[in-house]
């Protein structure tokens, strides 16, 4: 399918590697916002202007190392209701998070984000597909769960929020990097296909440890027995969803 078509926006395709999935969705629909947003590997944008929608007031930095993802992103959000909200650059984290925390002399917590979210890549160890780009986009060869947690620390305010979506048999990995780094958890949510499988995704918001905060945490399901969307997954995504 070279495009998805939302309530209020069309997520074209073609020149991206990841198409439009559930982990995208759940994460733009689950994840706080706040008034200066950073999505971090935005590929074709979907979080972005998810965000974008559900926080009207908030300007949205969106981020990605693959310059065809990048251009796709522009146009997607350029042709949608938010395009004065959202700005996509082709940059890696890395580079970003230096170049942002160095005008932090200047303009100090202002030049920081009060939200991060990030559809990161996961897969640790496997094969690669002969496909760079979908490599690119799904290894985290290209950005590790270190240096994701890393720099997402230095470019949030002390009492932001960073929320990831993940396999859920990689909670793990990653939380023990953030951890180390300073994060403490303050949401989780363990989604589950149908009632009978174990969760096959997890969402996570993470806080800088000392931030004010009550841990919550919840097992969901997204389709009941019977293949129909679940109440849960139908309220979660009723704002984006044509049917």
């Amino acid at each position: 399918m070279s495009s998805f078509t939302f309530k209020k926006f069309t997520i074209e395709q073609d020149r991206c590697a990841m198409k439009v999935g559930t982990d995208g969705v759940l994460l733009g629909a689950w994840a706080r916002g706040g008034s200066k947003i950073l999505d971090i590997g935005t590929g074709t944008g979907l979080i972005s202007l998810m965000m974008a929608q559900r926080f009207p007031m908030a300007d949205v930095s969106a981020i990605d190392i693959d310059e065809d993802a990048v251009i796709q992103a522009r146009e997607n959000i350029a042709n949608s209701p938010f395009r004065e909200h959202v700005k996509v650059e082709n940059a890696s984290l890395q580079e970003y998070a230096e170049r942002i925390c160095s005008s932090k002399d200047l303009e100090g917590e202002n030049a920081l984000f009060d939200a991060i979210v990030s559809n990161p890549p996961y897969f640790e160890n496997s094969l690669k597909n002969p496909d760079s780009q979908r490599t690119l986009a799904r290894h985290t060869d290209s950005l590790s769960f270190a240096s994701l947690v890393k720099c997402a620390y230095e470019l949030l305010s002390d009492d932001g929020m960073f929320s990831v979506v993940l396999p859920a048999d990689a909670i793990d990995s990653f939380m023990g990097e953030a951890y180390i780094m300073g994060f403490t958890l303050s949401r989780k949510c363990l989604v589950k296909t149908t009632p009978r499988k174990a969760p096959k995704r997890v969402l996570l918001e993470l806080m800088k440890m000392g931030a004010s905060q009550q841990f919550e945490s919840s097992t969901e399901c997204m389709l009941n027995p019977d293949g129909s969307r679940s109440e849960w997954y139908s309220a979660l995504t009723r704002e984006f969803y044509i049917r």
